[in-house]
């Protein structure tokens, strides 16, 4: 993620601002990609704190407007979790953005989002249908959050993380409107006409495979190839965007190909994944120094090193014309 320019004075700006140092209220201009001082803002400004432009007064911004259900106002704390999974959604959106996904000049579907509470200790459901991307607030809870990733043995469960994973998903389903590229995702990922259900009553009644980590990101990937799929757009996300907010913060390296490198023009998917591998584990290094978990907790095989090439080379063109 970029850090912005301050457009009423001195200083720098991070994505989620909503005002400035001297208390200047600020929104994001999403198409523009840069902050502006005056109003409309977004009608969900006050509620939830969205920092975004809107088209008109009163509107919503354009990340807000894909919310089709939100939770239950009545539900306790649902609405300080909902901000937050909102800030996540927007912050997603932005980078994939930068290969003009869901922007106006692309001219396919967007997601449409469920924001579901949870009443009691029952899981609300997260996945995606038919565009529909169904998420649980609930987990921006950190404790929620902590519960069930070791309830589930992950290394690693954030709301940013589902909101890839699952958005990933529908980027499947776009592209697989395209002729050319069902084939070419079955002889990468297997065919993902395998029966979901029974697939993932043997992933969690047997376990991944043996060998999962030299064919898999993450054992959760080894269940379908849906799920391979969703788990590797997800970690080509986030090494993308780690490798573009280390080169935002003006953070050097003598992996980065040249100074003002934007990861989000690479074209070789080769060295975008080098330069990103090499920074994630020099910060998981600066992690241990303060007795903090890895940031980026994974290894990277050769098999997922072609998968996350592939993911690449589709979402760099795959808005265009769908």
């Amino acid at each position: 993620m970029r850090v912005f320019n301050n457009p009423v004075g001195s200083g720098s700006l991070w994505f989620d601002n909503l005002a400035t140092a001297e208390g200047t209220p600020v929104a994001y201009d999403p198409q523009a990609r840069a902050f502006v001082p005056m109003p409309p803002f977004c009608a969900n400004r006050e509620r939830i704190g969205c920092n975004w432009i809107a088209p008109e007064q009163g509107a919503f911004c354009r990340s807000c407007a894909m919310t089709a259900l939100a939770p239950d106002p009545s539900i306790e704390n649902v609405m300080s979790d909902w901000a937050e999974t909102e800030a996540a959604k927007r912050w997603v959106l932005d980078n994939l953005g930068r290969w003009h996904w869901f922007r106006p000049e692309d001219p396919g579907t967007r997601p449409v989002f469920h924001m579901l509470g949870e009443y009691g200790d029952t899981p609300a459901p997260m996945g995606h249908a038919d565009g529909v991307v169904t998420i649980s607030v609930a987990e921006a809870d950190p404790v929620v959050r902590t519960k069930r990733r070791q309830a589930l043995g992950e290394p690693y469960r954030t709301m940013v993380g589902h909101m890839r994973h699952e958005i990933a998903h529908m980027l499947w389903w776009r592209l697989s409107l395209r002729n050319d590229f069902l084939d070419a995702f079955r002889d990468m990922f297997g065919d993902e006409r395998e029966d979901y259900g029974a697939a993932l009553k043997r992933h969690y009644g047997n376990g991944p495979p043996a060998d999962w980590n030299q064919r898999f990101l993450t054992t959760y990937a080894s269940a379908h190839p849906h799920e391979d799929w969703a788990e590797t757009t997800a970690h080509l996300l986030h090494l993308t965007d780690l490798t573009d907010s280390f080169a935002a913060a003006e953070l050097s390296s003598p992996d980065l190909p040249s100074p003002g490198w934007d990861p989000y023009t690479e074209t070789d998917s080769e060295r975008l994944i080098y330069v990103a591998a090499a920074v994630a584990v020099g910060i998981n290094h600066v992690n241990r120094s303060m007795g903090l978990a890895d940031l980026y907790p994974f290894m990277l095989a050769e098999s997922t090193h072609r998968k996350l090439a592939f993911v690449h080379d589709w979402l760099r063109r795959g808005a265009q014309g769908l």
